[in-house]
């Protein structure tokens, strides 16, 4: 049921799609006399503004839509030549379905305008083939277009938070957190949580292929990263004085207050590389009290609660860079890792072609989407077509509006909606009979009947919007020539072929939508990055000489060898893709397994690969053999446990759980940080393993790299 502020949104694009095609209208069919014209002028603000979910704010939405008016133009034009010939229409639906489908790479406002666009060309490829008409046609588009701006700047919607004024925000929380007294982990989870993309409105996502979206994108990720581990280390109380963690923890305030300022204002940047510099002293006096005396140096505990600090800086940091490219396009300082920043030196056409060669592939679910959309769009003109149906614009309009993701969904969508148009047209056929010729009196009906159709259809469902759309259509083309009740008829027998067209689509191409999609996804993002933990594991094995918080270097005096992370930073962008139409597509279902922990791990993998070998704690004389054979042993489980988590999610044959590393804590010297890495990882891995099986006794043992987990009975 929707809220409120959702009835309100709907009431308010009722009344703005309504005034805007009748403000153009009834002016061409009435003053001018011009009723091709009047049809356009009728039909651009219903595909812009109510058939096509444009996000944002009112100035939000008019700019779209005013950037969207020449390709509409250029889509007209091409339909009209195009509907000279079927097969010519069929092949132009087929490569203009898919490339406006496959727009949704680019972010939610081309998604949103897209079908829009879908239908300017879809109504112009219909007979009659009429290029003599194609000027009114252009004028009429122009002005429906026009008019619907218009009232969006008139009308607008209330603005909502940028993504920047959200990360400002969480990054000021983040320094109350890390300064003294602090902030209750709850807050600062709270805090992270709004910065979940599902929890922003579309408009606002940093969802495009540019420096400055993906710049913004990584720093919510980093800000919530930071703001968790601040809340982590809130509910742990340090051990004993620890004077170098909290003057690191100044820095880090300090840092997140000047950068949530810098993304407000785009003035007073922080100090190039003072956090890392900070971070590195700390590293030097980590490295001075872990190698002094046995009786002198800290404490585990306060060594671990170091590497907890150590790493919170790092996210700090990581937005610091961030907040740079999001300001000015550009790093203010060198992005390290590089790798994890290689978009911050790419041109704008270079990143948008990554983007879209990401997703030509089968495993993409924006590719599959757009396939099956184009495939359906193209049989429908091809039916209609052959069989030459009266008005059949509306085959295609059935497809593209009750189509789904899921053959599931599409049924449910295709059963309202005949419904509904059966209803709509028995009371349409009655209206058009009872009127009979009287034109006058269809035109005093057009203008509340489409207000009515167009509030109250979206707010009570699809029966309701197809039958009343019906109506809205009986009344506009009454206006125009003569008609009679088989017009409803006609446009049953169409949305009953394109209901039908649309399903079989579904059905034959993925229908499961996501759900298989976010499993393989899932798993193979998993399995690529597991295989840098032994690497990270080795990395932090190796004596690093001359180290003391500087550039680690190995005793040949070479660098270690930065992490392969580039596959496992796709495999992530197409995870979470799925992931996101995984969860528009089943909300009620299958709450138990928690995608989302998989996402964590694959991060906390892809993060801990890049920062451990250059801040992480080195044994001074490299491990111990029996530290070593604990470390490489834990690491190997850890990816053998990631491959089995992974074949369970594929239904391939799951390996037997087998732990074999020793009891009790690893032996020593170890980094401490790999130590805090690796059991971190295997706590994550223990939450997702128990989501994906269901409990069948008692709780048993968590897995760590300290415990021996053996396979369940049977």
């Amino acid at each position: 049921m929707p809220t409120g502020q959702e009835r309100a949104t709907i009431v308010r694009r009722a009344v703005r799609v309504a005034v805007a095609a009748s403000a153009g209208f009834y002016p061409l069919l009435y003053g001018a006399g011009l009723p091709v014209m009047a049809l356009y002028a009728l039909f651009a603000p219903i595909a812009v503004g109510l058939l096509s979910p444009v996000p944002g704010s009112g100035r939000q939405r008019a700019s779209v839509m005013l950037r969207a008016l020449p390709p509409a133009l250029v889509l007209a034009t091409l339909g009209t030549l195009l509907a000279v010939e079927t097969w010519t229409a069929v092949g132009g639906m087929l490569a203009v379905g898919f490339v406006l489908a496959f727009a949704a790479v680019g972010g939610p406002r081309p998604a949103g305008v897209a079908p829009g666009l879908q239908l300017f060309y879809i109504l112009a490829c219909f007979p009659p083939y009429a290029p003599g008409t194609l000027g009114q046609r252009l004028a009429g588009l122009t002005i429906g277009v026009l008019a619907l701006a218009a009232c969006e700047l008139l009308l607008p919607e209330p603005p909502a938070a940028t993504y920047r004024e959200r990360l400002a925000r969480a990054l000021g929380e983040a320094a109350r957190g890390a300064a003294p007294g602090g902030v209750p982990p709850e807050k600062l989870r709270e805090a992270g949580a709004r910065l979940r993309l599902a929890s922003v409105p579309p408009a606002e996502r940093p969802a495009g292929a540019g420096r400055t979206d993906r710049a913004l994108e990584q720093g919510g990720r980093a800000v919530r990263r930071l703001l968790d581990q601040l809340a982590t280390l809130a509910e742990t109380s340090p051990t004993a004085p620890d004077p170098a963690s909290a003057a690191l923890l100044d820095r880090v305030s300090e840092l997140c207050t000047t950068c949530a300022r810098y993304l407000r204002t785009g003035t007073g940047p922080p100090v190039a590389g003072a956090l890392e510099e900070a971070m590195r002293g700390y590293q030097a006096e980590r490295v001075r009290l872990a190698s002094g005396p046995p009786g002198e140096r800290p404490p585990v505990a306060v060594l671990r609660r170091q590497s907890q600090v150590l790493a919170l800086a790092e996210s700090a940091r990581m937005a610091e860079i961030t907040a740079g490219i999001a300001v000015h396009g550009r790093p203010t300082e060198p992005a390290v890792p590089r790798r994890l920043f290689w978009y911050a030196e790419l041109s704008t056409p270079r990143l948008w072609a990554r983007r879209v060669a990401g997703n030509v592939t089968f495993r993409s679910v924006l590719f599959q989407n757009a396939l099956r959309t184009a495939l359906g769009l193209a049989a429908a003109r091809a039916v209609a077509g052959s069989l030459d149906l009266s008005h059949g614009f509306w085959v295609l309009l059935a497809v593209l509006t009750l189509g789904r993701t899921t053959a599931g969904a599409t049924w449910q969508a295709v059963r309202q909606a005949v419904a509904g148009n059966a209803a709509g047209a028995l009371v349409a056929g009655a209206l058009l009979i009872g009127l009979g010729p009287h034109t006058d009196a269809y035109a005093a009906l057009l203008a509340p009947v489409m207000l009515v159709a167009f509030a109250l259809g979206p707010l009570l469902g699809i029966a309701y919007a197809q039958g009343l759309f019906t109506l809205v259509v009986a009344t506009a083309f009454a206006q125009i020539e003569p008609v009679t009740w088989r017009l409803s008829e006609a446009r049953m027998i169409d949305v009953v072929t394109g209901s039908v067209i649309g399903l079989l689509c579904g059905l034959l191409a993925w229908p499961a939508g996501a759900r298989r999609e976010v499993h393989r996804a899932m798993a193979e993002l998993l399995r690529v990055c597991a295989e840098l933990v032994p690497v990270t594991a080795q990395a932090l094995l190796t004596p690093a000489v001359g180290s003391r918080g500087g550039p680690q270097k190995l005793p040949d005096g070479s660098r270690p060898a930065e992490p392969q992370t580039l596959p496992g930073v796709h495999r992530l962008r197409l995870a979470e893709a799925a992931y996101a139409q995984y969860r528009t597509e089943a909300p009620g279902e299958d709450t138990r397994t928690d995608w989302h922990a998989m996402l964590i791990a694959a991060n906390h993998m892809l993060l801990g690969a890049h920062w451990l070998p250059r801040f992480g704690l080195r044994p001074e004389s490299g491990a111990s053999a029996p530290a070593a054979c604990w470390a490489r042993t834990t690491a190997q489980q850890l990816v053998a446990e990631t491959d089995r988590i992974a074949s369970e999610l594929t239904g391939a044959p799951t390996p037997v759980r087998r732990w074999t590393a020793p009891d009790g804590p690893p032996p020593t010297p170890l980094s401490v940080d790999l130590e805090v890495w690796m059991t971190s990882l295997a706590h994550q891995l223990t939450r997702i393993e128990s989501s994906l099986t269901p409990p069948t006794g008692p709780d048993a043992p968590p897995i760590t790299p300290s415990r021996r987990r053996t396979a369940p009975p049977g």
